[in-house]
């Protein structure tokens, strides 16, 4: 199992930092996130910083993008970073679809279904494996002269799609290498909603579900003293009930008895109490949303919770704390260290 960090918006040179220091640390990869900033540009300098890391993107923006563009630009990183980079995309949400980025939303899974399969397509006719001839029921492709065409490489090419319901978990299982879990997820829901549906989009294929790599962002709050985890069970706690206040995610609350926290944060959120929208994840909730453990737990808790499941964890919290202390670095470092090992 690797074990991956998570960041988003960062100066350049600030991305190299993180991934030279992560990389010294002993962590497999970096993840990038894509809110107010492209990830491209950071990950090529952090691929330079860091030569052994793998990059992913978690996700980026798919249906803005063209799928030349986005097979383009990862074709390019597989390439420079000998075969250490995944492309992770995602759907989005309607309203920044629409109303940021003005492109169309219209049917999301069977949309990114054929997303995917135009990025596939391409990066065969990159590698002159075959006439690029793409022609599905959301995108069309048949022009690629020798001199827009990228130079061949043979390094592997992976591409991975965030999902959360049942459609989009189906069609991950059908067309892509791996799935980005979402952040907000229990044991119980990967068991007995997601790893089913992965199987029976996996099957329309004939495709072994195994064969699929889980990608699991995971709050873990670490911590030798109540004090300590403080900040990180905050944050978690924020960003569990932000994510939470998506109405297609209230099954993740009610899934495990806890009727109702969808409708209220929302309340809060409507009132202007966005403050203490955390108030509304208990420690229980935490802990079947999230990790809060002793420093000396967190690295067999991980595995405990997520071996034989994911392929990489990748830690949603703590960028800042290890970009500027090196105490934390080091006891991250452990906790890497420990779960490359089992």
């Amino acid at each position: 199992m690797h074990i991956d960090f998570m960041t988003g918006a960062a100066r350049w040179d600030d991305a190299a930092d993180l991934a030279r220091r992560l990389e010294g640390a002993g962590f497999s990869g970096l993840l990038f996130t894509e809110t107010s900033q492209v990830p491209w540009m950071q990950i090529a300098a952090a691929a330079m910083a860091a030569p052994e890391l793998t990059f992913t993107t978690g996700i980026a923006v798919a249906f803005p993008r063209s799928p030349m563009v986005s097979a383009a630009v990862a074709y390019e990183l597989a390439d420079n970073t000998n075969g250490r980079f995944r492309l992770g995309l995602g759907s989005q949400v309607r309203a920044h679809i629409e109303r940021r980025y003005s492109s169309e939303f219209d049917q999301p899974a069977a949309r990114l279904r054929d997303y995917v399969l135009a990025v596939k397509a391409s990066w065969r006719a990159f590698n002159r494996q075959e006439r690029l001839a793409h022609d599905g029921d959301f995108y069309a492709m048949s022009l690629l002269p020798r001199d827009w065409s990228p130079t061949p490489h043979e390094h592997p090419m992976k591409v991975d799609i965030s999902a959360v319901g049942p459609l989009m978990t189906r069609v991950a299982g059908e067309v892509a290498d791996g799935v980005h879990v979402h952040p907000l997820h229990s044991i119980p829901y990967i068991e007995n909603r997601l790893l089913p549906d992965l199987a029976i989009g996996a099957e329309r294929t004939s495709r072994n579900v195994d064969d699929i790599d889980l990608i699991i962002p995971v709050f873990a709050c670490p911590g030798d003293t109540p004090e300590e985890r403080a900040p990180y069970e905050a944050r978690a706690k924020r960003q569990i009930a932000f994510y939470g206040s998506t109405p297609n995610y209230a099954f993740q609350f009610e899934d495990l008895g806890y009727e109702g926290v969808t409708g209220r944060i929302r309340a809060k959120m409507k009132a202007g109490e966005l403050d203490t929208l955390g108030d509304e994840i208990t420690d229980e909730m935490l802990n079947q949303y999230g990790l809060s453990t002793s420093w000396d737990d967190l690295a067999d808790s991980l595995i405990d919770r997520y071996r034989g499941t994911a392929s990489r964890v990748v830690m949603y919290l703590g960028t800042d704390q290890i970009r500027s202390d090196d105490a934390q670095l080091g006891k991250w470092s452990e906790i890497a260290r420990a779960v490359r090992a089992a």
